[in-house]
């Protein structure tokens, strides 16, 4: 969408100069519009091919050297540096979240006002709301992953090929991305049910994994619903209060039918290559760094490094010790490795005397002066071999 609404500005920007070629005016006001541009194809996950591509490249450079005001202030609430370089990633985990709070615990014209505003300490104003409404987003979304996985264990749910979850406090706002993490982590089907007792009725939102188109699935069990659309990984629904659990009996059995065996398939990463931890230089990184922006369906290389041994005591990090922090080895060289919300996992890594192997990215850390290699753990097995499909 926001692409389809850069190339109709575009078109309307040659008509009203009437030649393809536009004065000094309109084109700033262009592309100051692929910034947003790029901003919204990043936020929404679209696949960075083609047009997308191009947009999101050139969108990200007019982003880094000419900000505009609102979005200059929001940067201003994060970790960014502009002078290091604007990513993809820098969007989609630092701005995106900001911007998506608003609608998601209040009202979605706050973004369009800091988007649009003129006045310096107006966007100051706004983007420090915005950055305390994602902080409240995160501490509500926490809660209720963890209200959902006590509930999973107290209805002895854990073992089923999806899940139906639903409970009257669990903001509307929050459910999907709710719904996502869960996917992550159970590997399976999941759909987050916030229910109204005043109205009786329950609006939810799901996320699959492939092999079970979620709008397939809600179709098939769409007699027990008032409303539901979406695709194949991500759906909506409305749903009367006393038919979820009948809901949820037919949506799990027809999950058990269309999977293989009757169950959600194991969850798999596909690796591009395996290299030692001597190869992590920053002519790797550089090379790396040529194939930006990586998004969806261009996802950043992801290597395997095996036989490896943890130094010392993994250390837990971050609010609530969610994050993990720790020294690997391979032959002579040592490199530090961060696992984002794996601090739930330190006995498994540790479990075979702290002999591993590591999916990850590598990473640049400047600290201090100081550029050091690192790696971000996409998963682990706490063996020296891993054990491939």
């Amino acid at each position: 969408g926001a692409g389809v609404a850069f190339k109709l500005a575009w078109a309307v920007a040659q008509l009203v100069a009437g030649s393809e070629k536009l004065p000094a005016k309109l084109r700033e006001f262009l592309m100051d519009s692929l910034c947003l541009a790029a901003l919204g194809l990043i936020a929404d996950v679209v696949p960075l091919h083609d047009e997308n591509r191009i947009f999101v490249r050139y969108g990200l450079q007019r982003f880094q050297e000419k900000p505009l005001l609102g979005l200059k202030a929001l940067i201003g609430c994060t970790k960014i540096n502009l002078e290091k370089g604007l990513r993809a990633d820098d969007i989609a985990y630092q701005i995106a979240p900001r911007l998506n709070a608003a609608g998601r615990l209040g009202c979605a014209l706050t973004v369009v006002e800091l988007l649009t505003t003129q006045s310096p300490q107006r966007a100051n104003e706004l983007a420090s709301f915005l950055d305390g409404q994602n902080s409240q987003r995160q501490t509500i979304e926490r809660r209720i992953i963890q209200q959902a996985l006590e509930m999973l264990t107290s209805q002895n749910l854990e073992d089923l090929p999806a899940i139906v979850l639903a409970d009257a406090g669990w903001h509307q706002g929050v459910i999907g991305i709710v719904a996502g993490r869960l996917v992550e982590r159970l590997g399976r089907p999941v759909i987050i049910l916030s229910i109204n007792e005043a109205e009786n009725l329950a609006t939810g939102s799901g996320r699959s994994i492939p092999g079970l188109a979620l709008n397939e699935a809600l179709a098939a069990c769409s007699e027990h619903l008032e409303a539901y659309g979406g695709h194949a990984q991500a759906a909506g629904l409305r749903i009367r209060h006393e038919r979820i659990p009948a809901f949820r009996e037919a949506f799990t059995a027809y999950a058990a039918k269309n999977f293989v065996a009757g169950k959600p398939p194991k969850p798999c990463i596909i690796l591009d290559a395996e290299i030692p931890l001597s190869a992590l230089t920053q002519g790797l990184l550089d090379d790396i760094d040529r194939l930006e922006p990586y998004g969806a369906h261009n996802p950043k290389p992801k290597f395997l490094a095996g036989n490896l041994q943890i130094v010392g005591t993994p250390r837990r990090m971050g609010d609530g010790e969610r994050h993990m922090s720790f020294l690997v080895s391979q032959a002579s060289t040592r490199v530090r490795a961060v696992a984002w919300s794996m601090g739930n996992r330190l006995e498994e890594l540790m479990s075979d005397g702290g002999r591993c192997c590591l999916a990850f990215t590598p990473r640049l850390n400047e600290w201090n002066g100081i550029r050091q290699v690192e790696i971000e753990v996409i998963d682990f097995q706490p063996s020296p071999q891993a054990d491939l499909v």
